[in-house]
């Protein structure tokens, strides 16, 4: 079994939105790491109304910043969404609630 990527969406100052590329059965999340993508890093599922859930912060991001991160995730909605599809090849998205 080959090593999984980590796909970069975009930043947020030092903190890297990412995918796991080997997440494809799970409902659309993002990952969040300080610096470079991590395999064990902060994990936000996305709402089909367009928020979001915190699913753990295994970076221990300071919760400030984090509230900063899950507005801005929130606000990306949208291209979170897209750059799934795009990646995953998926017409239809699948949401954590």
């Amino acid at each position: 079994m080959g090593e999984a990527k980590l796909p970069s969406i975009f930043k947020i100052g030092s903190y890297a939105i990412y995918f796991w590329s080997n997440e494809n059965c799970e409902p659309v999340h993002i990952h969040v790491a300080k610096g470079n993508p991590v395999p064990n890093a902060t994990k936000v599922w996305l709402t089909s109304t367009g928020g979001c859930i915190l699913a753990n912060n295994n970076s221990r991001i300071p919760e400030h910043q984090l509230n900063n991160i899950l507005k801005i995730v929130s606000d990306q909605f949208f291209l979170i969404c897209s750059e799934w599809q795009k990646h995953f090849g998926k017409n239809m998205l699948k949401f954590y609630a």
